[in-house]
């Protein structure tokens, strides 16, 4: 996983720069029934380790409910019927 901010995903699209990455270890899944993760943070100055790890408890949450599951498929696959405020509803957020 990917994380950028806003501003500079609208400005450089996919070329945005990475703020923090996750990286998902399976090689466990199986066997052991557990998948490592690690994250790393790499703009320092953009985000703390704190809110990196409340990124990714919010992600996983996306991945692990089927609720919320639903949002991630409609944002990958009907993108013209994704609504972000679904995203911050889901979230328990005030609408931007």
């Amino acid at each position: 996983m990917i994380f950028t901010g806003l501003e500079d995903y609208k400005a450089r699209g996919t070329q945005a720069s990475p703020y923090y990455t996750i990286t998902h270890f399976t090689e466990f899944a199986e066997t052991k029934d557990t998948v490592l993760v690690r994250g790393d943070v790499v703009f320092t100055s953009k985000l703390t380790d704190a809110e990196a790890k409340c990124l990714l408890v919010t992600a996983h949450s996306f991945y692990l409910n089927d609720v919320r599951y639903k949002l991630v498929e409609r944002f990958n696959k009907e993108t013209h019927d994704f609504e972000f405020k679904d995203v911050l509803q889901a979230l328990e957020m005030p609408s931007m």
